[in-house]
Order: structure tokens, then sequence, then C-alpha cells
């Protein structure tokens, strides 16, 4: 499938600075060190693509591994394999899909929906610390414009998703 073209228009400085902010809070969210540190202050031993997927399981009904898979944007073998080391640790369970029952949905158990929840508090007392000089008021500004942003991002990749099946269908 063939990736639309950028738009021609070129970035504001404002939007320029947003993906260099982004950049490296992820990059500092992502490292190993501050991976195995909030690890150890939750008192769970997973990988990063073990917390990934509970995280994502958390916020949804129980899901199809191929529905996983893309919602983490992964091979579905990726997740095929987490969910097999997750099964074997307690973490998730398979159950039937009520809309087809040879397929398997996966779903958290309590142990898996404890360990998130550790997770996500030693996350949040961690950003509390760092936060602690800003204002109940631009908290509530930047957890806005946060959550705007990441559905702006969803509904982008959506449209872009169906221009691809456009342009699919368009060639065949």
């Amino acid at each position: 499938m063939a990736t639309p073209p950028l738009p021609s228009v070129p970035a504001s400085p404002e939007v320029i600075e947003i993906e260099r902010a982004l950049t490296r809070i992820t990059y500092l969210s992502t490292r190993t060190r501050q991976h195995e540190r909030l690890m150890a202050l939750a008192g769970v031993p997973l990988d990063r693509a073990a917390v990934a997927l509970l995280r994502q399981m958390a916020d949804s009904e129980p899901l199809r591994p191929g529905e996983l898979a893309n919602r983490l944007g992964v091979e579905a073998s990726h997740v095929t394999r987490q969910v097999q080391q997750l099964q074997k640790s307690g973490y998730v369970d398979r159950i039937p899909d009520p809309d087809d029952r040879r397929a398997q949905r996966i779903k958290l158990t309590r142990t898996g929906q404890e360990a998130v929840d550790r997770i996500r508090d030693a996350g949040a007392r961690g950003m509390q610390l760092a936060l602690d000089d800003w204002s109940p008021e631009e908290l509530r500004q930047l957890a806005s414009l946060f959550h705007r942003m990441v559905d702006d991002f969803l509904r982008h990749g959506e449209e872009l998703i169906e221009q691809e099946k456009a342009a699919s269908a368009n060639l065949a």
C-alpha cells in the first residue's frame, strides 16, 4: 500500500516545537532505565512490550489478538508471543469471542488489572512530583490539550487508512 504524500505546506514553527517536545518526552519515557525504575516502584516485573499490551487492554473491552496488534501498531506475531507469556504469568486469559466462537479474545485477569493499576499509580506519582509547581488550571489545560491532540491523531490516522483503502480499490 502506498503511503499518501505529506502535505506541501510546511509545518508552522509551533508545530515544529510540539513535535520536538513530543520526541523528547517519548525518549525520556521509553528509556530502559526509566522503565526499570517504574517497574521497581510498581513492583511489577514486566518488559516494555508487555506493559504496553496490558495498558491497551485495560483501556478497552477484551480484544482479539489481531485487534490488539493493530491498536499497538505491531505485527500480530508479537502480540501472540506476548499474550502467551502474559497468560503463563497470570496477567491475561483467553475467552471465547461472543461474535465468533471459533475465535478468542484476550482479557485482563485481576492480577493483570492490579499490575496496570500499580504501574499507572507509580507513573502518576512520579509525574505529580515533576509537575508539582504547576497550578491545577495549568494541569487541566495540559490534560485537555493532550487528549484533544491524541483524538486528532487518531482521527487523522483513520482518515489515512480510509484514503489508502480507496486508493487500493481504485487500482483493483
